[in-house]
């Protein structure tokens, strides 16, 4: 499945049209490898680095959705492998929000 599509039936991005600029833009890394094309290719067990305005998403691929059917059904085709850390990263650099620390 293009990783256009499969960000748009994740309900990952509100358009497909977003999802297709925002994988154009190279900031999405698939299985480490920079994505640069919308219609780069994504298969179950493949991971993803999702830049967004606050933090940095790592999600792995369970399943190809076959339709953007509702919230529930679209999060249950990804596991989240950075649920333990929150980075803010709203204030330019990296920190970490107030009273938690890395470990």
């Amino acid at each position: 499945m293009r990783i256009d599509k499969l960000l748009w039936f994740l309900r990952l991005t509100a358009s497909r049209s977003f999802a297709q600029e925002w994988a154009s833009a190279g900031h999405i890394r698939l299985n480490g490898r920079r994505i640069e094309r919308a219609s780069a290719m994504v298969k179950p067990g493949d991971v993803l680095v999702l830049p967004t305005r606050r933090q940095v998403k790592v999600i792995e691929i369970l399943a190809l959705p076959a339709r953007r059917g509702p919230a529930p059904e679209a999060q249950s085709c990804y596991r989240v492998l950075d649920a333990g850390v929150k980075l803010d990263l709203s204030a330019g650099g990296m920190r970490l929000p107030e009273g938690e620390d890395l470990q």
